[in-house]
């Protein structure tokens, strides 16, 4: 369910109707958290196939050994682990709608697997001799730009204009005026029955901070600090006692914000002030695209995973704010 009554949200929820009335593949983009897997959801219930099952899978949890194993299946003995047979993840579709999510993390080889059955909607086992036949519709996931990376040689032009024939980009939750606030409640409600507590007010400071901040991990973000404050936070209202300051420091950190005001300070200070602003807004980056997985935001920044730790500690980054 996509929750919002933002103008934005709701010419999304629109045109996912429109999408869902046509049997054909769906490319969708958006940053971290904006709610892709929850978009795909909503084309697939509103389509023919809704009787049928939703299946889906992260690109990048697959190894990419073993990619076509996963998605087409393998007969026993196919290699060393097989130890019987397999039917895949498209044969588990069948009927239904297929979801690849990050499907940026599918190695070429993989990908020209998936661009063979898109094709002519038969594969092929691994180890296997027969064609089988599929019908699934397919859905993919990006929360990078596959035009850019189509530009760089790391995703398949051809796979891309086969999935983009039907193209939807979520919007993020600071260009959402209002939902941050109809979400926070929504998701204190739903904590509460979760986790079997009361539910709380928010301060109006605190709405007032929900709608100014940047939200780069847009709508997972702001669950997972509603469900924290709701377990952890003082009683009474909700008054985050940091949000004056953080906002003031998200503000510069958001895409129509980024200019660092010097004040007439000396050049030294000024030269410490912008380097400490590209740097928190760097780790809010990596620390958002990559879900809160502080391994792969390492990784991503070519940095020991320690010392990338230490440095979202000293910003004051609490990465568990990103993780689904």
């Amino acid at each position: 369910m996509i929750i919002g009554a933002s103008p934005a949200i709701l010419r999304t929820q629109q045109f996912i109707t429109r999408i869902a009335t046509h049997d054909a593949p769906v490319l969708i983009e958006g940053e971290t958290g904006t709610g892709k897997e929850l978009a795909a959801r909503a084309i697939h219930y509103q389509s023919r196939r809704r009787e049928r099952m939703f299946v889906p899978v992260n690109c990048g949890a697959i190894p990419e050994q073993l990619v076509e194993s996963e998605l087409f299946g393998h007969r026993r003995g196919a290699f060393t682990d097989a130890k019987e047979d397999s039917a895949g993840l498209i044969a588990l579709a069948n009927g239904g709608t297929l979801f690849l999510d990050e499907i940026d993390a599918l190695p070429l080889k993989g990908q020209v697997a998936l661009l063979r059955f898109l094709q002519d909607r038969q594969y092929r086992q691994v180890g296997g001799k027969q064609f089988l036949q599929a019908d699934v519709r397919l859905i993919a996931a990006s929360n990078r730009n596959l035009t850019q990376l189509v530009a760089n040689g790391a995703f398949r032009d051809d796979l891309l204009y086969r999935l983009k024939l039907l193209y939807l980009e979520m919007p993020p939750l600071r260009d959402r005026a209002g939902d941050a606030t109809l979400l926070a409640r929504f998701f204190m409600q739903m904590g509460a029955e979760r986790f079997n507590v009361a539910a709380r007010d928010f301060h109006p400071d605190t709405l007032t901070w929900f709608e100014r901040y940047a939200w780069p991990g847009n709508v997972r973000e702001l669950e997972n600090l509603v469900y924290r404050e709701l377990l952890l936070g003082e009683d009474g209202p909700i008054a985050m006692a940091d949000a004056g300051v953080r906002e003031q420091s998200e503000r510069r950190n958001s895409p129509d914000r980024r200019r660092v005001e010097f004040d007439g300070m000396s050049y030294g200070e000024a030269k410490a002030r912008v380097l400490a602003d590209f740097e928190r807004r760097y780790l809010l980056q990596l620390v958002a695209r990559t879900g809160g997985n502080v391994t792969a935001a390492a990784r991503l920044a070519g940095k020991e995973r320690r010392s990338f730790g230490r440095l979202l500690q000293k910003n004051g980054i609490d990465r568990e704010l990103f993780v689904s």
